[in-house]
């Protein structure tokens, strides 16, 4: 994909939240780890979590999920410190993109996701979807 046209259907946002804090909320989530996921809605972030120590910024790999009847889309997410308080997120296709309705209204539930301040881990005993089988569409304060 050319850069100009990964630009357009790239979402990005800023988070009120520390560089450093929003890493250690991810990192609980053990993203870490080889198979390390975490589902948000029906996407999913899969670890390991790539650090470049050199720039200070993070890499996961994201699987957007469009809709039950779309696979879903390769993509990843960096992440960055935008400021001493605040995090920036762009999240980044990988393969060719049918810009549609259903892949932006996709791209910025998951962003609004991940902004949500502060992300935190839920415990598995109060995960609702694991009783139902239903996917947690966000973070948990």
């Amino acid at each position: 994909m050319t850069g100009q046209l990964t630009n357009l259907l790239s979402f990005r946002r800023i988070a009120d939240t520390p560089f450093d804090t929003y890493m250690a909320a991810l990192d609980s989530w053990q993203l870490t780890r080889h198979d390390g996921e975490l589902r948000l809605g029906n996407s999913l972030l899969r670890g390991p979590i790539e650090r470049d120590r050199h720039f200070g910024t993070c890499r996961i790999q994201v699987r957007l999920a469009r809709g039950p009847l779309r696979p879903p889309v390769r993509m990843r997410l960096d992440i960055e410190p935008w400021s001493p308080t605040a995090t920036a997120l762009e999240l980044i296709p990988c393969q060719r993109v049918r810009p549609s309705a259903a892949y932006f209204a996709a791209g910025h539930r998951l962003l609004d996701s991940l902004t949500r301040t502060p992300p935190a881990r839920v415990p598995t005993q109060q995960r609702p979807d694991l009783l139902t089988g239903h996917a947690l569409d966000s973070f948990s304060t």
